[in-house]
């Protein structure tokens, strides 16, 4: 499906199925951007490790992200698939997987609010035309109500639980590689994960904790750097801005002071969704990162939270700021070569354009073969009548 943010792909095959996934999952995220910079500015002033630390302010942490977020990507994929009542049902049912979560659900908004919006269209095709004049806006809302609650139940019954369950693998994947000291392949791990907004359950429910024990017996961690650095985001919206789409290039340098100063990742995130094979370039980065804070030695003495180069400077230990800075660049340096590549150096960034060229300029051939049959088929045609007329005068 198509919206203003990720333009509609044509044709069939593995590759148009994954970019219209990831261009359907980055045109719920895409619209409510201004929100994740209103809960990144939110959050970089008023924690407790802030700029301006404020209790009463940094009340508003928790609630935006963990509510206001997902129901607005829900209320947005809803709208998406069925206008306005979509949008109403698809907020309603992420509620459903919000309340009692934990943890952001975004992933789970990005399931309830268009499929409660997908079934409200069914419902609709069905009832409307069954529904006498006069009851319609009656019947309207009770459909709309009755389905918005029921998917909200079946979300907090069934969805959480799944979503849960996908987030708590993902650590226990991670921490697997970590006691076997495989730390550069977690990356393999992360990177997805955050990609798909489960960055805050991975840093803050696994590693954070880790990490912390880790430091207060080595005065650092390595741990607290595996998902917060700033660095492989930083490489791949560089090469978006130099070789990505052109007309998602002017939004490219707000997102990375966001991203890089301001430490919000998730604004990044939509950038890999519309191109799904960038996650390679994630990887990449995130590993030789990861494999350069090893050789160094580098640690932090706490999370860097939100993942700004600002905050990482804040929480390097006094003598430790080589291997900090250069596990950052590097991981900038490879995820940027690799985004790069992958982008074709601009080539293939447009490719959905290039293959709607080359199916108009397909039919336009089509066009004009069918014309000059028909031109054809009528001098062929006329012709006996030109020969005979002279024959019978």
């Amino acid at each position: 499906m198509a919206t203003p943010y990720t333009p509609e792909v044509t044709g069939g095959g593995v590759k148009a199925t994954i970019q219209r996934v990831g261009g359907y999952l980055a045109g719920m995220v895409m619209p409510n951007i201004g929100a994740f910079i209103a809960w990144g500015l939110i959050t970089a002033l008023f924690i407790p490790t802030g700029w301006l630390p404020n209790k009463e302010f940094g009340a508003l942490v928790d609630p935006t992200i963990n509510v206001l977020l997902p129901v607005l990507i829900g209320y947005t994929g809803g709208r998406m698939v069925h206008g306005q009542r979509g949008a109403v049902v698809g907020a309603v049912a992420t509620i459903g997987v919000v309340v009692g979560a934990g943890i952001p659900m975004f992933l789970g908004a990005m399931i309830m609010g268009p499929a409660t919006a997908y079934v409200l269209k069914l419902v609709d095709g069905f009832i409307q035309e069954r529904t006498k004049a006069g009851f319609e806006m009656l019947v309207d809302n009770f459909s709309a109500g009755i389905l918005g609650a029921a998917a909200a139940v079946f979300g907090n019954w069934a969805i959480k639980p799944i979503v849960k369950h996908v987030t708590t693998w993902a650590g226990s994947g991670v921490e697997w590689l970590i006691h076997h000291h495989l730390l550069p392949l977690a990356s393999v791990l992360i990177e997805p994960a955050k990609v798909l907004f489960l960055n805050n359950a991975v840093n803050h429910g696994v590693l954070g904790p880790l990490g912390v024990t880790e430091a207060a017996k080595h005065g650092k961690s390595i741990l607290f750097m595996l998902e917060s650095n700033p660095g492989p985001g930083l490489g791949i919206l560089v090469a978006y801005l130099l070789f990505g789409p052109k007309r998602l290039r002017p939004s490219v340098p707000a997102a990375i002071v966001i991203q890089f100063l301001g430490g919000i990742h998730e604004i990044y995130f939509p950038y890999v969704l519309m191109k799904p094979r960038l996650i390679l370039a994630a990887i990449a980065g995130g590993a030789a990162g990861i494999g350069t804070f090893m050789v160094t030695g580098a640690g932090l003495v706490a999370t860097p939270a939100p993942g700004s180069i600002f905050a990482y400077a804040a929480e390097t230990p006094r003598g430790g700021y080589f291997g900090v800075f250069l596990g950052v660049l590097i991981a900038a340096g490879v995820s940027f070569a690799v985004g790069s590549v992958l982008l074709g150096f601009g080539r293939l960034a447009g490719d959905q354009e290039e293959e709607e060229a080359e199916a108009v300029a397909e039919d336009e051939s089509v066009a004009v073969t069918a014309e000059e049959k028909s031109a054809t088929t009528t001098r062929t045609d006329e012709a006996p009548a030109t020969e005979t007329a002279p024959h019978g005068a």
